[in-house]
């Protein structure tokens, strides 16, 4: 059964001054997706910053809570062995899910991008 749907497009050229910014980038991002020694384009890291950013969004919506009680940084993207992306919730992000959803939560992920703008897409399944 779903609990919740969260969707978040977002400007790309927003995130420019955040590239450099490593304050604002620790504010927002997990360690573990810090973009730390990428050789990638300036362009590209805008985009994976965004469309990261717009998943985290679309995370507090789909849960209905907002971004109340509990940081962005305890929700990231990470890939499985066949390079699909998938939401990882920790901390007190993880608690608020329990909270709502119970311990057999599912929360799936779409992340996409177009120059200008990145969109994600979140459902929450209860189990």
């Amino acid at each position: 059964m779903i609990y919740g749907i969260g969707c978040d497009i977002v400007k790309v050229p927003r995130f420019l001054s955040w590239v450099s910014n490593e304050r604002m980038l620790c504010r927002f991002f997990n360690e573990k997706e810090l973009m730390r020694g990428s050789s990638a384009s300036v362009q590209r890291q805008c985009e994976y910053y965004a469309v990261r950013f717009a998943a985290k969004e679309s995370f507090a919506k789909a849960l209905g809570t907002g971004l109340k009680g509990f940081e962005l940084t305890d929700i990231y993207i990470e890939k499985n062995d066949d390079d699909k992306p998938f939401l990882r919730v920790t901390g007190k992000a993880k608690e608020c899910l329990e909270r709502c959803c119970g311990g057999n939560a599912a929360v799936q992920v779409s992340l996409s991008h177009e120059k200008e703008y990145a969109i994600a897409f979140v459902t929450i399944e209860r189990g």
